[in-house]
């Protein structure tokens, strides 16, 4: 018999070692047990750290270039925003810068008109600034807390103003808090005037405006001059607000030939959802000299019969 041909393998009975299903039953027990040991007693986690500090600097190598990547857009990213912000920036000072010098030729030119009539030279208001703690936890009501009380001088009924305009009014003072309403709220009321006509009225709050809260303003003829887009600004005839404060712009008007009256919806100029930093001013009426206040109506009264009875007298 050839020799290339012999069969080099042994034969069946003679091979030794388990079946593979066997092999598979062991592996799959092994497999289930150290399973089961590293669950319970955490056997397998020196062998872990191990391998995880071995792994360590090959993951940190792979994970690099995602996040230079990552770093590399947010950079742009930010830098971008930065130079938007910076624009708009140089932007709004500029206009501000503008307006502080008309505002400044406005005044002198106010100031000799009125020495010229012998008119009354206003005061100007006392302000003092706070901070918005949080809102007040009465669901059916418009109202912040701010920072400031009867210790730092608040009186009840101060407006509160923001950079843009009127914020609301202060109508309850603590020792060292108060409670500001705002505009939007149903129950506040703010005589304002028409910039563009000159035209009087009141506007009301009104919470459920479909652009998340806002004013209306009431009472107005239905062949009144007012459109979209106007400004708003206190008339000081309530002896609270000082007058040319900005409170709302008009944002729709609606018209019917039913009824005798407009519908004016207007929306706040302040910022009555985010703002964080306001100013307290005094009261009009404190800026007011005593004469100029009017006396009740039961003072009147006595002080008009005390100067008959004294006529009277021989």
């Amino acid at each position: 018999m050839p020799h290339g041909t012999l069969e080099r393998s042994a034969p069946s009975f003679m091979r030794q070692g388990p079946t593979p299903r066997a092999q598979l039953i062991l592996y799959s027990a092994l497999a289930l047990f150290l399973m089961v040991a590293d669950a319970r007693f955490r056997m397998t986690e020196p062998i872990r750290n191990v391998v995880a500090t071995a792994l360590y600097p090959v993951q940190w190598l792979m994970l690099q270039p995602v996040e230079f990547l990552g770093r590399s857009t947010n950079y742009v990213e930010s830098l971008e925003a930065a130079q938007a912000q910076t624009r708009q920036a140089q932007r709004l000072l500029l206009e501000a810068s503008l307006r502080a010098n008309q505002l400044e030729e406005l005044e002198l030119e106010n100031e000799r008109l009125r020495q010229l009539l012998e008119l009354r030279t206003r005061t100007k208001v006392s302000a003092r600034a706070a901070q918005i703690l949080y809102d007040t936890a009465d669901p059916y009501s418009r109202r912040v807390v701010v920072d400031a009380g009867q210790t730092s001088g608040v009186e009840p009924g101060s407006p509160v103003v923001d950079a843009l305009g009127v914020l609301g009014q202060i109508t309850r003072v603590h020792p060292f808090y108060s409670e500001a309403t705002l505009l939007i709220d149903r129950d506040q009321a703010i005589p304002v005037v028409n910039v563009r006509t000159g035209q009087r009225g009141v506007a009301f709050g009104d919470p459920v405006l479909s652009h998340g809260g806002g004013m209306e303003l009431r009472f107005m003829q239905a062949s009144a001059d007012i459109e979209e887009g106007d400004l708003l600004t206190t008339s000081g005839m309530d002896r609270v607000y000082p007058p040319g404060l900005p409170v709302a712009r008009v944002v729709r008007v609606e018209r019917r030939a039913d009824l005798a009256f407009a519908r004016v919806y207007c929306k706040p100029l302040a910022r009555v959802q985010g703002a964080r930093h306001v100013l307290l001013l005094s009261p009009a009426v404190n800026d007011l000299p005593a004469a100029e206040i009017p006396l009740e109506p039961a003072r009147a009264d006595k002080s008009e019969k005390k100067d008959k009875k004294e006529k009277a007298r021989p």
